[in-house]
């Protein structure tokens, strides 16, 4: 089994950016990461690598072999780190995400994994894992996207696994999913009601933090033709999951997990993360990728 995976890293980085933490929390290498690079490559842990290093290494112990990274145009630094490293256990090879002359950050997630696949013909009609850059997902949850039997599939977090500020995780997108847990709709940004609409008899709700199990030839045509959303103006990756299973019922399993995703959204979020890899990932070196 051959196995794909494409990492979304294209974006601007806005929020990590334009949040503010004084420098004794985190320390000012750390604090000149989060300010001057891509999410992924904020240096942390015992010797300093990049989180994408730690996103990849997962993906290595689940059996990934072969890693799409969308980048950005004016960012260089995940290829040029990757190309000196030269990792042995998994190929990698990039798509760039271009900026719209119009525009001042990129089209989004549809957009970019749009790019991924046009640069991988070779991928043919094959399914793959996507998943974001900035989370770090387990081998528990990688594996099952590689090893899951349908055609499509994702991750269904229990809400209540993830060690979240309350104001926070009511945010996330919640998942609503028919009786043999098939996905009918993921709702971004949900109201209390439809929070309360997706919650099972037995207290369950689960949450979509984009990692998904695709198939090339069912959800490209949904990338190529997707719209703007109308609120935030991209083109996102549910938004075109949504448009194929409403045309391809009962076509996106929905893999229920209960386990915390360790997520670097803003400065506040980086201390966390570190310690969690640190307690984590301490033996961790490039011999490993």
């Amino acid at each position: 089994m051959s196995g794909r995976i494409v990492i979304l890293a294209g974006g601007v980085s806005s929020r990590m950016k334009n949040s503010s933490l004084p420098v004794g929390e985190i320390g000012k290498n750390i604090l000149d990461d989060a300010v001057n690079r891509s999410k992924g490559m904020i240096r942390l842990g015992e010797n300093e690598r990049p989180f994408l290093d730690y996103l990849l290494f997962n993906a290595v112990q689940a059996g990934y072999d072969d890693a799409v990274i969308v980048i950005g145009e004016n960012d260089d630094s995940i290829r040029n780190y990757y190309e000196s490293l030269s990792p042995k256990k998994i190929k990698i090879s990039y798509a760039v995400q271009k900026i719209p002359p119009e525009r001042s950050k990129p089209l989004g997630t549809g957009d970019a994994l749009l790019q991924a696949l046009v640069s991988r013909p070779d991928w043919e009609d094959n399914f793959f894992t996507v998943c974001n850059s900035d989370n770090l997902y387990s081998v528990n949850a990688l594996s099952i996207m590689l090893q899951s039997r349908h055609a499509n599939a994702m991750i269904d977090y229990d809400r209540n696994g993830l060690i979240v500020e309350k104001e926070r995780i009511e945010k996330f997108a919640v998942t609503l999913k028919d009786a043999e847990g098939f996905l009918l709709d993921i709702i971004e940004k949900p109201s209390p009601e439809e929070i309360r609409k997706a919650e099972s008899a037995e207290g369950f709700i689960g949450v979509s933090m984009n990692i998904f199990k695709l198939n090339r030839g069912m959800i490209l045509p949904h990338l190529i033709n997707l719209p703007l959303n109308p609120v935030r103006l991209e083109k996102e990756l549910p938004s075109a999951i949504k448009l194929m299973i409403t045309g391809n019922p009962k076509s996106l399993y929905c893999h229920k997990i209960k386990e915390h995703v360790p997520d670097l959204t803003s400065k506040n979020d980086i201390l966390i993360v570190k310690n969690f890899i640190e307690n984590n990932y301490s033996q961790f070196s490039s011999r490993d990728l």
